[in-house]
């Protein structure tokens, strides 16, 4: 037919090969909802991401083949015009072809990861090229891959080169000169209403997809390339605060009835309470990888993965609704040491020299010696340029060890654990002492000199069930329950031990389904990736409590040293978790991509986009009381405020808390 209309050689080519385009396209969108979708989710509710993808799609690929177009226009530079040519349009092709299958291929292991589409976050890897590529090469079958994907770029530009011999075979009788401009204006003209938004009165952009309402429907409709490259303007902090704005509403959340004079109109000093403990306790502060609430005993779980861990919940000071503000190890151990939540929007904190430099309440601990161990190398998403806030810390990493190094993230937890006992075993004066966690991670290596613990073989469909995406996984979770009983088992032997206390927080928590233990705002709203356990253990000191109300990650510090007896000066959003006088339960969550931001309550969830007017409020328990329009209406507007008054203030805190050098 495009024969008989005579239309140009050029034409009828990218017309093929915008088919081959769409049909990869549309064929990875299809293999996201067979390896990815919800359970619970029909397929035919899935329609309106198909239609809203087929647009994203369309413009990725008119903006491929827009410059073939645009050139020729004039026959000089037409594929057609001479063998160099063909030869150089098809070499672009097969550069294009293997930076969309990388594309999608990142994406994928990203999808597989955590559960969203690949985006400008991806970026931070490359700051840390070492640490990445290692991980990656350990992790998966990398020389596989690369097989997989120059086969499929070369089978791909065979394609194109046989379709530009069809082409010409089938016009062997036109002359290459005989040029309808008229045809390339339309052509034109298509791609660019491709590129526009096929059927949209409004330009298509990379917020239309969250108006589908739903975080697994709104990834299936962006394609990785309109993902990554509209959060690449994310990339830059944005400096214009509206805390001043938010202070009146924040002070009353901070408890902060008057000011101390200063710039820091958030800063308070805070004298010792009646139950601080007059002993000068150490502190062993762990922070654990990947410790997602779901995913353990103390959750109910069936599957009963950290047992040993469960043993010391009960016998110390457990919340069971603890929350980090957002996913992401370095964002994690930022607001766990610092008590601001990393609200930058891409790059991390500790990437940031603007906001890396922190003022800390650990240097209000006079008298204490400060340790930090890590297995792998501390530079590692900068955590050093995040620890040295700390004043006189003694830094353990990788090459400080006498144990060997097992993967890329260094030595073994449990290594990494009795290294630490033995430094601190030594020291005669109070210490504190951070130590980091690891092997809950990709690759998931489980050493092979620890034969004495039991790998399980669970079946895939129970694993599935209970939050598990493979048994690898299971057993690593598992393994790092392992690691904690090595360690106190060798602590309980130390003279430091009864009078120590041992904190335990996640980083981040994991997303995944876990509706056979939580509410659905758990999977939903993806709750999950932060929910995370946080323990006080000291037999000999605190008195067992099971704490039920909703706490956040970047109350560890301020409730630690609520614990001792000395003042200490706090400028962040923390709050002491134990102080009787703390009047509204609520943990700030943000996911920096799609631009939600949150507040975790006792009995609801209420998050809003930044980006776009939308907003969401979602029981954190089941049978709750229904609530009157009125009531729900009140609610909301209470959180949206509090939301935005953590936001704000978080933002301007950031770059103005800054460490107070000795």
């Amino acid at each position: 037919m495009l024969i008989k209309w005579r239309v140009p050689k050029t034409i009828q080519w990218i017309v093929k090969i915008f088919l081959i385009y769409l049909l990869i396209f549309t064929a990875f969108r299809m293999a996201t909802v067979v390896c990815f979708k919800p359970r619970n989710t029909p397929v035919l509710e899935l329609l309106p991401s198909f239609w809203l993808g087929l647009k994203y799609d369309l413009r990725w690929i008119a903006f491929i083949l827009m410059p073939i177009a645009i050139f020729s226009l004039y026959p000089k530079f037409s594929p057609f015009y001479s063998e160099r040519l063909k030869k150089f349009w098809t070499a672009y092709l097969g550069i294009i072809t293997l930076l969309v299958l990388f594309f999608y291929g990142a994406d994928f292991g990203q999808f597989a990861y955590i559960n969203a589409r690949l985006n400008a976050d991806a970026l931070i890897f490359a700051e840390d090229p070492q640490e990445s590529l290692q991980m990656v090469w350990q992790s998966y079958p990398v020389v596989w891959i690369l097989i997989g994907l120059f086969g499929a770029v070369l089978m791909m530009t065979w394609m194109f080169r046989r379709i530009h011999v069809g082409v010409e075979g089938k016009n062997i009788n036109l002359h290459k000169f005989e040029y309808r401009r008229r045809w390339h204006l339309a052509a034109l003209l298509l791609l660019g209403w491709f590129m526009y938004g096929f059927f949209t009165a409004m330009p298509l952009n990379f917020f239309r997809a969250f108006n589908l309402n739903d975080e697994f429907k709104s990834n299936l409709a962006l394609n990785p390339l309109q993902n990554f490259f509209t959060t690449l303007r994310f990339r830059d902090p944005d400096y214009n605060t509206h805390a001043k704005e938010h202070y009146s509403r924040i002070t009353k959340f901070l408890n902060i009835d008057q000011p101390v004079e200063g710039a820091n109109k958030y800063r308070r000093i805070i004298t010792p309470g009646s139950k601080a403990l007059e002993c000068q306790p150490n502190i062993v502060l762990v922070i654990c990888e990947s410790f997602s609430m779901y995913k353990s005993t103390m959750s109910g779980n069936p599957l009963n993965s950290t047992p040993y861990f469960n043993e010391l919940a009960n016998k110390g000071v457990f919340f069971d609704r603890c929350f980090s503000p957002t996913f992401g190890t370095a964002r994690g151990v930022f607001a766990t040491l610092t008590g601001i939540p990393d609200v930058q929007l891409s790059k991390f904190a500790t990437r940031n020299e603007a906001s890396v430099n922190q003022r800390m309440i650990i240097n209000d601990f006079e008298g204490y010696e400060k340790f930090y161990f890590i297995g792998g190398r501390s530079q590692f998403n900068n955590f050093s340029g995040l620890i040295k806030n700390i004043n006189d810390v003694k830094v353990y990493e990788e090459g400080s060890y006498t144990s060997e190094k097992i993967n890329v993230w260094g030595i073994s937890d449990k290594n990494l654990f009795l290294e630490a006992n033995k430094v601190i075993a030594a020291r005669k004066s109070p210490f504190f002492a951070i130590i980091q966690t690891a092997d809950n991670h990709r690759p998931f290596n489980i050493p092979v000199e620890d034969s004495d613990f039991v790998s399980k073989d669970i079946p895939e469909e129970e694993l599935l069930k209970n939050g598990f995406e493979s048994i690898k996984e299971y057993n690593a979770f598992a393994y790092t329950d392992y690691c904690f009983k090595k360690f106190m088992d060798a602590a309980a032997k130390e003279t430091y031990f009864d009078n120590t206390i041992f904190v335990f927080v996640g980083d981040h928590g994991v997303e995944g389904h876990a509706e056979s233990i939580y509410p659905k705002a758990w999977t939903d709203q993806r709750l999950s990736d932060e929910h995370i356990p946080l323990l006080f253990y000291a037999p000999y000191l605190l008195s067992p409590q099971k704490r039920t109300e909703v706490v956040s990650q970047i109350d560890v510090l301020p409730t630690i040293a609520g614990m001792l007896q000395q003042p200490y000066t706090n400028t962040t959003l923390g709050r002491d978790l134990l102080d009787s006088t703390k009047k509204e339960h609520a943990a700030f969550i943000i996911y920096h991509a799609p631009g939600w931001i949150g507040v975790v309550g006792d009995d609801y969830f209420y998050r809003k986009n930044i980006r776009i007017k939308k907003e969401e409020f979602v029981p954190m328990k089941n049978n709750l009381k229904p609530l009157s329009k009125q009531q729900e209406d009140s609610a909301k507007k209470h959180m949206s405020e509090l939301t935005s008054s953590i936001y704000e203030t978080a933002r301007w805190m950031l770059l103005h808390n800054k460490n107070e050098k000795p």
